[in-house]
This record gives C-alpha cells, sequence and structure tokens, in this order.
C-alpha cells in the first residue's frame, strides 16, 4: 500500500458535489477528481468558478495536475474536465464502460463525443500518481461505468455510497442494476475497515444540519441505512428498488449527460454559433 495523500474537499452547494484535490506531496504531483462545471438552467449560463477555485489552490500549492479522474458519468452536474484539462494539460479517465453509456444515449442526442476522454480504464488497472499508486475498482450499479479509485488509505467512490444516515445510490438510470450496486459495495466493504471513503455527494440527511462527504468502511459497513448490518443481498435489491420507484429525475439529468458523456465538452456550435442542449419529450403527442 502506498502512502497516505493529501486531500483537499471542495463542495458545490447547488449540485451537493464534492471535488477533490487529491495530491502526493513529495512529487507535488495531483489528480482531480469529479469537477464541476457551474450551469445554470433557467438562463443557459455556463461558467466556470468552481474549477477556478479547485485550479487556484492547486497554483497556490505549486502542484502538477496530471489528471482528472472521473467516477461516472454524472446525472446531476456538468463536469469541468475538459475545461481543466484546456487549462492544464492533463489526461481526463473514466471507466472503460462509459462506451456503454454513450451508446445508451446516442440514439437520443446524436453524436456522443466518440474519444474525448484520453483513458479508459479496467478493473484492476493502476496508474501512477506522483509516488502515489491509483488503483481502479469497477463499482457498477448506480451506472455501468461507475468506478472507485483506491489511493493509499483513501477511496474515491463516487455515487456509489452516501453518508451512513442517507444510504446508497439510485439503480433506476439506463444500464443500473441494484444487485450489481450490492455487489459492487461487498466489494468496497472487503477494504480495511479504516479505509477512508470519500462521496461524490451529501444531501443532509434528516436530523442533520450539516454537510458532509468522508465516512470510512467500518461505519458505512456497520450504520449505512439501506445496506450496513450485514444486509442480505435481496433485501437490499427489494428496499433500493422500491426507493427508486419514488425518485424523480435529476434536475440536470439531460444537461448534464450530453456533456459528461463528451469528457465535459459542450456540444458544437450550431451554424448561428450558439451552442444548444436537448431536451427529449415525452408524454401527449401534440
Amino acid at each position: 500500500m502506498t502512502a497516505a495523500p493529501e486531500i483537499i474537499p471542495f463542495f458545490d452547494e447547488p449540485t451537493n458535489t464534492a471535488s477533490y484535490l487529491v495530491v502526493d506531496a513529495g512529487t507535488k504531483a495531483a489528480a482531480i477528481i469529479d469537477p464541476v462545471l457551474d450551469f445554470d438552467i433557467a438562463s443557459g449560463c455556463v461558467s466556470t468558478a468552481s474549477a477556478d477555485e479547485i485550479l487556484a489552490r492547486a497554483g497556490a500549492e505549486g502542484l502538477n495536475i496530471q489528471w482528472v479522474l472521473e467516477t461516472h458519468v454524472h446525472a446531476d452536474h456538468l463536469s469541468a474536465a475538459n475545461y481543466i484539462r484546456e487549462r492544464t494539460g492533463c489526461q481526463i479517465g473514466i471507466g472503460t464502460k462509459v462506451r456503454t453509456v454513450q451508446d445508451a444515449f446516442a440514439p437520443q442526442f446524436g453524436d456522443t463525443g466518440g474519444d474525448e476522454f484520453d483513458r479508459l480504464f479496467e478493473d484492476g488497472e493502476t496508474i501512477a500518481l506522483g509516488d502515489l499508486t491509483v488503483e481502479v475498482i469497477a463499482t457498477p450499479g448506480h451506472t455501468p461505468a461507475c468506478v472507485s479509485y483506491r489511493i493509499g488509505d483513501a477511496a474515491f467512490v463516487g455515487d456509489t455510497l452516501f453518508m451512513p444516515d442517507y444510504g446508497t445510490a439510485r439503480t433506476d438510470f439506463p444500464g443500473g442494476d441494484a444487485r450489481q450496486l450490492y455487489r459492487s459495495i461487498q466489494r468496497l466493504f472487503s477494504l480495511p475497515a479504516n479505509t477512508r471513503l470519500f462521496l461524490c455527494h451529501d444531501y443532509k440527511a434528516p436530523g442533520r444540519d450539516e454537510f458532509v462527504w468522508q465516512s470510512t468502511v467500518a461505519e458505512e459497513r456497520e450504520r449505512n441505512v439501506h445496506i450496513g448490518g450485514g444486509k442480505s443481498e435481496d433485501a437490499f435489491v427489494e428496499l433500493r428498488q422500491a426507493r427508486d420507484a419514488t425518485l424523480c429525475a435529476p434536475k440536470l439529468l439531460y444537461p448534464s449527460i450530453q456533456v459528461n458523456i463528451r469528457a465535459g465538452r459542450l456540444p458544437p456550435a450550431d451554424d448561428n454559433g450558439v451552442r444548444f442542449l436537448k431536451l427529449p419529450l415525452s408524454g401527449q403527442d401534440l
């Protein structure tokens, strides 16, 4: 096991998203995990304040940003991965099953960007971050492309798990599967009990007044309200599917998907020079 990384969190309250600047202190090599591109759906305004905050901190620390690591194709915020790549020259990595997600949405959105990602990671693959080793763990279930990144005593688990008092990720997106999610979480639960888990979101569970985005394997294994305490696979699947049936689509679902399957690159402009995001319609044929 490699040394523990330095981890600097950034929380975007409008999308309830935690992003991370992960640093090898000895070499100043750094990665950014799940960065947010600011987007106001009412006006269509896109801005980079959240990403610029991370870049400013990295610059102040003299860091060399080598990677943007995406845990999955997010459905609740736009990714700033491409913006950060343009600013730093870093690479963008995501799980290899992103191809499955791109194919699922191609009938709705047409061109999904092709090879916008620099690296598609296989389960068990490792990359270097300075003197640290980043291990890729496939954790599908929320989406087919979900991966977690284990770095030293820390693991970045995306939407697979939330805080113990909030539970687990939904599995009703294309290619999602509650049974797969259960088995992915068991892989995470097999890590050492003191492994720090860094989550992609927090929504303040009832009775809690502050945002929190870090737990441990032991805490999740013992107290997670959906899957902790040794819950069986069948019981979890029944609970998860029943809960998913009550959930509304995320507010930024379609804007997020169109951008994030392109590694954070906005759709190309129309002939009039304006970029547009598509919104599929359903319901009555008028």
